[in-house]
């Protein structure tokens, strides 16, 4: 049987596991919601979650910005299809640039 803590009980030296990729982080580098304590979400995966509720969001607009973000999100995936984020080269310029952009 699992047993869920709340905020108060959580031990920030203990290692937690991602409830989005399953990865195992320290407690302390983990996202955690205020009504539920016991989901925790690493720094990536939480990122990651931004911008897809960006894109939720952006479903609903219009305009040059919504457009220009578009184009990146089209250019990303572009990017991942080819592999082109593990180039020896220009992979580390891409991923720098992948975290910066919509």
């Amino acid at each position: 049987m699992t047993t869920v803590r709340g905020r108060a009980d959580w031990a920030p030296d203990e290692p937690a596991r991602c409830w989005c990729c399953g990865g195992t982080v320290a407690a302390d580098k983990t996202v955690r919601l205020d009504n539920h304590p016991e989901v925790g979400v690493c720094t990536r995966c939480a990122r990651s979650i931004g911008k897809w509720g960006w894109e939720i969001e952006d479903r609903d607009r219009s305009g040059p910005g919504v457009r220009a973000r578009d184009g990146f999100r089209a250019l990303r995936r572009a990017v991942v299809r080819h592999g082109w984020q593990n180039a020896p080269i220009f992979g580390g310029p891409l991923r720098w640039l992948g975290k910066r952009l919509p």
